[in-house]
């Protein structure tokens, strides 16, 4: 040690050949594995590679591309109620799919490391505060829907998650997602966005504190306590970085390839009130008087939809002169507390829970809406 130089000796002995080398034999490693990689493989990462270099300025030119389709394309007139909602559909059903596209599949991603299993892992056995924090949060990555309600409340259960936690899971999972962020973000920008999801987990959260509180356990019907729910097989649960990235593109076949044409509904709605209903009605209707936000909650509930059918719809209303909070509190009274949903749950709760649970989000629901108006 004593003949080599203050340099060698940082590098802990090795000579100028062996750092040169260094970075040659990191390249021949490289170089190696992307040998024993299927050739579709490589394939496949160059075009999601090239797919993500070009996602930026195509998404930037979508509005002169949307004015280019209804005034130069379809020679429709400027400014009038035709030419408006034509240009509006053709922003928003390219603008709507992009993003759909790049977050399901980035979530989709995150979403391979959390089975059912895992998820109720991670919950069981928690403390009261911790674990509603915890379903929240798990509720906004994992890939369940309202659909999903009966074999997760089952499972949960069963992991004896307690029954607060439990639906703080489930309120979170179909009003705030990644499909419901996305288009938020796409319409209104990310501070809405935030706020969305920000008090979409304040209503999941503190609704499963209070009902947790209540001690409503004898309100699940009494056959979910007697199932036993199986387990995902092992080679489900540990994927390859290479099968995570096509679990990903899965997602995208099975939620944009479910929910499309709800999509295209929704945005075409949107279109048409954007160009032919009157401003002052909207704002007449759905404006800040004090009984607009509780009557959207209640008109609301019987209607049907997910968040991508909705909230074009919602960004049109804004447009004409509707409040943010009665708009979202529309939205959100649609996404968390539809009457099929509730149908849904019914097979695994009686109807006390069910109207608790009901009253509950609701009342939540109203006091985001006020707080929106009240503050935007």
């Amino acid at each position: 040690m004593g003949n080599q130089s203050p340099k060698e000796q940082a590098l802990g002995g090795e000579t100028a050949a062996d750092t040169t080398a260094a970075p040659l034999n990191l390249l021949a490693k490289v170089k190696t594995s992307m040998g024993d990689m299927p050739v579709r493989h490589i394939l496949k990462l160059l075009l999601l590679g090239l797919a993500l270099i070009a996602w930026y300025p195509v998404y930037r030119h979508l509005d002169p591309f949307s004015r280019w389709v209804a005034y130069d394309l379809f020679r429709l007139a400027p400014g009038s109620h035709v030419g408006e909602s034509v240009a509006f559909f053709f922003l928003d059903v390219p603008k709507v799919f992009m993003l759909l596209l790049l977050i399901v599949w980035a979530v989709g991603v995150v979403r391979s490391f959390f089975t059912p299993e895992r998820t109720r892992a991670i919950l069981a056995g928690k403390r009261e505060f911790l674990g509603h924090g915890l379903a929240g949060a798990l509720g906004v990555v994992t890939p369940f829907c309202s659909c999903s309600a009966v074999p997760l409340f089952i499972g949960f259960m069963e992991a004896g998650i307690p029954l607060g936690v439990t639906f703080s899971f489930l309120i979170t999972a179909p009003m705030v997602n990644e499909i419901a962020l996305a288009l938020l973000l796409a319409m209104f920008g990310w501070r809405i966005a935030l706020l969305y999801m920000a008090t979409g987990l304040v209503i999941a959260i503190s609704s499963g504190l209070v009902i947790g509180r209540l001690g409503l356990e004898r309100q699940v019907e009494d056959w979910v306590y007697e199932i036993r729910m199986g387990q995902t097989p092992a080679h489900l649960q540990t994927l390859s970085w290479m099968s995570r990235i096509d679990y990903g593109f899965h997602q995208i076949r099975e939620i944009v390839g479910r929910i499309w044409l709800y999509i295209i509904l929704g945005i075409g709605a949107g279109a048409a009130i954007h160009g032919f209903i009157p401003a002052g009605m909207m704002a007449k209707y759905m404006g800040k008087a004090w009984w607009s936000v509780p009557a959207m909650v209640v008109f609301g509930v019987p209607c049907y939809s997910n968040a991508a059918g909705v909230i074009p719809i919602v960004q049109a209303l804004m447009e004409k002169g509707a409040a943010l909070g009665t708009t979202l509190a529309f939205m959100m009274s649609i996404i968390a507390i539809s009457f099929p949903e509730l149908i849904i749950l019914r097979k695994v709760l009686k109807p006390k829970l069910i109207g608790v649970f009901v009253g509950v989000v609701a009342v939540g629901i109203i006091i985001v809406g006020y707080l929106f108006n009240a503050v935007l």
